[in-house]
């Protein structure tokens, strides 16, 4: 079983899509008012106590579930356990894609629906994060909503649901731990084409660039033998991120085997791969990566194919551990691919 991803041609051709009337309105009322933005903050703290920090996106995946008529749920719900021809379809995931028909501006949910839409995507994320992800919208899809799409499976309110919100370069789920072991309740994945499809070298405007040179800068503080180690000359198909079946089939240099302070530099890299989601996503990447030992467990990899401007700042890297896969690929711009679990046992991805 493995992941799919679009041709490289069709990708491209996600690169021309024009800002819809639709949206062009949307995003010059927000400009003027603030009400875009404060509208989804609004639905996110409905409910919530005033200390909490951050609110959860699954109380209104609930309320968005019970507003839809039967002819919408015939559309974007399913039972839990559906399989279409990629497998089990909530774990199903690729770099390009919609899980649905119906995009999110269109006119086949209500207004409210769409806001309600808006606020749990947005939910996922952490609130420092949301600039950021709505230039990625913009870059990739001629903003939010645009070319994005939804699917809920099970009952939400449930101990058995998913939300799962997908795009080009945006696949992100929630589920209110109905899957078990597994962090941001199953595969995920995030990319970003900020200055066309061939970024250059220093990938000017890339939002997630700052994760890969923060992972460069603990390549060059390794030694002579370390590097050697932690090299590698052709990188792996990126969607190729299950869970080795032995340990001794990861590559990469040991974190176990770095310095004192090249573990700190490693845990800030860590640190910058999670900072993008909610606060609960990154406490339970933390927990899984601890059951299974830490991050000594895991190793890093840097790949000489694929290096944008042969200037050794690796565009290609992987951090991995017995349940944990993070791929970075970073040409010819950025995809990042994100398999954790708890147990390495669990092997559910859909392709």
């Amino acid at each position: 079983m493995e992941f799919n991803s679009l041709s490289s041609l069709q990708a491209f051709s996600s690169d021309s899509q024009q800002i819809s009337r639709r949206h062009f309105m949307r995003t010059m009322g927000a400009a003027l008012a603030g009400t875009h933005f404060l509208g989804a903050d609004r639905l996110l703290t409905a409910g919530q106590p005033e200390e909490s920090s951050q609110p959860t996106p699954e109380p209104l995946v609930k309320k968005l579930y019970e507003s839809m008529k039967p002819e919408q749920k015939t559309k974007v719900c399913f039972d839990w356990d559906h399989k279409d021809k990629h497998g089990l379809l909530r774990q199903h995931i690729q770099a390009n894609w919609n899980i649905t028909d119906p995009t999110v501006n269109s006119d086949f949910f209500t207004k409210d629906q769409q806001e309600m839409i808006e606020a749990i995507f947005f939910g996922h994320f952490d609130p420092s994060w949301h600039k950021k992800i709505r230039k990625q919208l913009q870059d990739d899809q001629g903003g939010y909503g645009e070319e994005q799409s939804i699917a809920i499976f099970g009952t939400p309110g449930t101990d058995r649901f998913q939300f799962v919100m997908t795009g080009r370069h945006t696949t992100v789920r929630c589920d209110g731990d109905s899957a078990e072991h597994l962090a941001f309740g199953g595969p995920i994945f995030y990319g970003h084409a900020a200055s066309g499809f061939n970024e250059t070298a220093n990938h000017p405007g890339n939002v997630f660039w700052e994760q890969a040179l923060k992972a460069n800068h603990v390549y060059k503080i390794l030694d002579g033998k370390q590097r050697k180690v932690a090299l590698i000359p052709q990188a792996p198909r990126e969607t190729k991120v299950h869970f080795k079946k032995s340990a001794d089939k990861i590559t990469g240099l040991k974190i176990a085997d770095m310095t004192r302070d090249q573990k700190q530099e490693m845990q800030k890299v860590l640190s910058s791969l999670i900072e993008p989601f909610r606060t609960s996503d990154q406490s339970e990447v933390r927990k899984c990566i601890k059951k299974q030992g830490g991050l000594d467990q895991c190793r890093i990899s840097f790949y000489q194919s694929g290096d944008i401007g042969n200037d050794q700042v690796w565009d290609n890297w992987r951090l991995e551990g017995p349940a944990f896969v993070w791929h970075y690929r970073g040409a010819p711009h950025v995809h990042v691919w994100v398999n954790v679990s708890d147990d390495p046992k669990t092997q559910i991805i859909a392709s």
